[in-house]
């Protein structure tokens, strides 16, 4: 989150600084860095679960990295303070970047550096809708903010903070691009798909909005209820559905239709793009279900049969082996390279070696 950004430093005397103080001018340093709004709410749950641990009128002076290992030790076995999901996977993410956060503020008072993470473990993926629920989804739509929402997520691939951060002013609807602002504040262009540009479009003409406004003016909670409910009016099971969701949706259509993975990368706005290729794990799906249904389901072909090369035989087939048969001609010996000696007087036969120039072979 907050690791590209460049931060103050600490005030002079930190040390001196209780660990509750020290904390809220560390939050102040990232706000004045430009951490967005959910950043700092993510580093604040972590820096109070360390404050509450270690005792907020603590000296910084008197931390040491033992604090942070019976800190962390304790954390893996009670969890978080206030867990957002019983899912194993999401556990182990959120005491990983509870971690990180830790970390930095250690490293920023100068207490210790280089303490280890929590391993974060190994990313899952969330699945994706079919293209066939994505429509059923925009028929579901009660309202223009419903299908531009659909829309947007599904059809371009944003993130949900990026689509509640979209302003008229963004979007270009002659050129169908919009200008998304990323994580770590990256700025990044965006197609407009076929949908979303005529809903776009409707969208800012009836509601008459202006280059300032807002494209989409709820919050993420309202935006997660919205999905939710739009899935029971489709007929798609709720849990399947949300923001992200959507977005792993747009990628995996996207290698479908060919878009290729460096491509996708920039779409998506990934830094890195070892994040991307974990959509390949479904497009692999594909093709071992285009396999199975190819292979297995099809009647099983019959081995091969043919006649074996002696007179007499039987047909082979896996199931019956032939009987041998005995060859019908009289057994004859191959002809020999021995060969008599050429008059009465000559002392016996020689050897005629096939492979040897006639001009050299024994008189």
């Amino acid at each position: 989150m907050a690791g590209k950004l460049r931060l103050a430093p600490p005030p002079s005397g930190a040390g001196s600084l209780t660990v509750s103080e020290a904390v809220e001018a560390f939050l102040a340093a990232l706000e004045a860095a430009g951490a967005s709004p959910s950043t700092l709410r993510a580093y604040r749950a972590a820096l109070e679960s360390f404050r509450d641990f270690v005792g907020g009128d603590t000296r910084v002076s008197e931390l040491t990295p033992a604090h942070y290992t019976e800190w962390l030790r304790r954390l893996r076995r009670l969890g978080p303070r206030r867990p957002r999901s019983s899912d194993p996977r999401a556990r182990e993410a959120t005491i990983h970047f509870y971690s990180v956060y830790v970390r930095r503020l250690l490293s920023w008072l100068g207490v210790a550096e280089g303490l280890p993470a929590a391993p974060r473990g190994r990313r899952g993926y969330s699945g994706a809708l079919a293209w066939g629920d994505v429509e059923r989804l925009l028929e579901a739509a009660r309202d223009l903010v419903d299908a531009v929402i659909v829309a947007l997520l599904a059809e371009s691939g944003l993130r949900a903070r990026e689509l509640l951060g979209l302003r008229v002013a963004d979007v270009d609807l002659a050129a169908g691009v919009i200008r998304v602002v990323g994580k770590y504040g990256k700025e990044r262009m965006v197609p407009l798909g076929p949908m979303g540009r005529i809903l776009v479009s409707e969208l800012i003409r009836s509601k008459q909005l202006g280059p300032g406004d807002r494209l989409i003016p709820i919050t993420y909670q309202a935006l997660y209820k919205r999905l939710k409910s739009l899935a029971a009016r489709a007929g798609i099971d709720p849990a399947r559905v949300r923001p992200h969701v959507l977005r792993h949706t747009f990628a995996t259509e996207a290698l479908r239709r060919g878009v290729s993975l460096p491509a996708l990368q920039r779409l998506l706005g990934h830094s890195d793009v070892k994040v991307t290729q974990l959509y390949l794990h479904l497009v692999w799906e594909d093709v071992r279900r285009e396999y199975e249904r190819a292979f297995h389901q099809a009647p099983a072909p019959q081995p091969p049969q043919w006649a074996p090369p002696w007179p007499g035989g039987q047909p082979y087939t896996a199931q019956q082996p032939p009987a041998w048969q005995p060859p019908q001609a009289p057994w004859q010996a191959p002809p020999s390279p021995w060969y008599p000696p050429q008059s009465p007087g000559g002392g016996g036969g020689h050897y005629i070696n096939p492979r040897r120039p006639a001009a050299h072979q024994p008189a």
